[in-house]
């Protein structure tokens, strides 16, 4: 038996496989290799770079990388993308015994992956997390902004998950997990969501046996945080889901929320083109279905089907389809409210509420098929 092999009931730890998921991390991923390389004198060690064929030659350098260690590879993706979807790929390509998922830009301490191997040994915990919120823990890497926030996600993920109410970091990028008890869940996992871990542990509804450690969250060594709109929209998706009971999916919630911005958008214009033009109810309705169908398509496009996005001539190319797809529903809208507003109420609303319920399935699924590809 290798001296490094550490053994506890069932679980054999010789081999260690460690998820680097990478976009745009050039300047990050030799230094962070550097780090990881002395876990060789203790464990079979499998380093995965898990690539989303970043613009700044990330992959050639970790390629150059595998040359001369053998334990990196190099997993490189090309027409697809997303946080969740890169660990989740990941994890199923790896062969340790014990998987550990880690971020590529240095905030992550690689000290704390055998504090976390050695915690999933003796606790025989099936996922082992490493928190910025324990009570232990030390953030360096946060503002009190991102912080503040952070917290704010976390006490939301906490309702949601009424099961693991006792973790403190459900959006943590650090984790280890034993293979054979996860994978059945890892396949299940939602790969448009951004969150892989809160997505895990949603979808376990408790079955995973949990612990966490601290982690000391250090700032980013070069290079900007991916944090966005999208993520965010994302990340209150999830939570959405989960409370749903995961019974509608993710991209119908995000499509019908884009969708109440366009009931707002249509009312107001509808309202402004009657107080401000004085046009008729029924001449400004038109108008004002068009500009939140427009409006609808163009938030889609960038937060619903953000990871099939139309850009340049193919955002114009799309737009039309979406009006083209649209336009039988929109006939319908503006027919349902004018008939609404002229034999049942003159009550504006109610008139332009009856109309918008008519087309949101219609727009939902015809627009995912033939505009964005998906299914």
């Amino acid at each position: 038996m290798r001296e490094t092999q550490r053994r506890h009931g069932n679980l054999s730890v010789e081999r260690l496989s460690i998820v680097l998921p990478t976009y745009n991390e050039l300047d990050n991923v030799e230094r962070i290799l550097h780090q990881l390389l002395p876990l060789q004198q203790r464990f079979i060690l499998e380093i995965l770079f898990v690539d989303d064929d970043s613009a700044d030659g990330t992959a050639d350098r970790v390629r150059e990388l595998a040359h001369q260690q053998a334990c990196v590879r190099l997993i490189r993706r090309v027409g697809r993308g997303g946080l969740a979807s890169a660990i989740k790929e990941g994890i199923l390509d790896s062969t340790g015994d014990v998987v550990v998922v880690m971020d590529s830009d240095g905030q992550h301490e690689p000290t704390a992956i055998e504090t976390a191997v050695r915690q999933l040994i003796d606790s025989g915990c099936d996922l082992v997390i490493g928190s910025r919120f324990h009570r232990e823990a030390a953030i360096v890497g946060l503002s009190s902004q991102r912080t503040l926030h952070s917290t704010w996600a976390n006490g939301m993920a906490r309702f949601s998950l009424p099961r693991y109410r006792r973790l403190s970091d459900y959006m943590s990028g650090f984790f280890a997990l034993r293979p054979e008890r996860t994978i059945p869940l890892v396949r299940r996992v939602d790969v448009n969501g951004f969150k892989f871990l809160y997505e895990l542990l949603a979808i376990s509804d408790g079955q995973l046996n949990v612990s966490e450690i601290p982690l000391n969250f250090q700032a980013r060594i070069t290079g900007d945080s991916k944090l966005d709109l999208a993520i965010v929209w994302d990340l209150g998706i999830s939570i959405l889901h989960t409370l749903l009971l995961r019974a509608i999916p993710r991209r119908a919630i995000s499509f019908a929320l884009v969708g109440a911005t366009g009931v707002v958008i249509q009312l107001l214009v509808v309202q402004a083109l009657m107080g401000l033009v004085s046009l008729r109810f029924d001449q400004a309705l038109p108008v004002a279905v068009l500009t939140a169908a427009t409006t609808n398509y163009l938030i889609n496009n960038a937060l619903t089907f953000r990871f099939q996005r139309q850009k340049g001539a193919a955002l114009l190319r799309g737009l039309l389809k979406f009006l083209l797809v649209a336009s039988l529903p929109v006939l319908a809208n503006v027919g349902v409210a004018s008939a609404f507003y002229s034999h049942v109420s003159a009550d504006r609303l109610w008139a332009q509420l009856a109309g918008i319920l008519v087309v949101f399935v219609w727009n939902y699924a015809a627009s995912s098929r033939f505009v964005w590809n998906t299914p």
